[in-house]
């Protein structure tokens, strides 16, 4: 079941009438479409986080990430501010890997190259 205070497909935050801060609530719904938008990963299936990420990376997760990537089989990881964010890829994402100049789709099966 969906979140009634997100949005459907991509899980932004929607902004309640009475709610304090509401920068806070914005300014996380822009870092996920800025990490979701025109998507380029830096690897597919990774498992094990870089060391010393850079801000903007993004990876396509595998079936058994670990350390701060630990239960986040299958999710999109992204390093933003200083600190990872994560997002689930819906069926139909498209993502360019740039380890492999591939262009991939989700379907239901994983990602395929297009």
């Amino acid at each position: 079941m969906s979140d009634p205070l997100a949005t459907p497909h991509l899980a932004l935050p929607y902004i309640a009438a009475a709610q304090a801060q509401k920068h806070v609530t914005h300014n996380e719904a822009l870092r996920l479409v800025d990490g979701i938008v025109q998507l380029a990963v830096e690897a597919v299936a990774a498992t094990t986080p870089p060391g010393s990420p850079l801000e903007g990376m993004r990876y396509l997760l595998g079936s058994a990430p670990t350390g701060v990537w630990s239960g986040k089989a299958g999710a999109l990881a992204l390093y933003v501010d200083g600190a990872w964010l994560f997002a689930t890829p819906e069926i139909g994402w498209i993502a360019f890997d740039k380890a492999t100049e591939t262009v991939l789709v989700r379907k239901t099966s994983g990602w395929a190259a297009l």
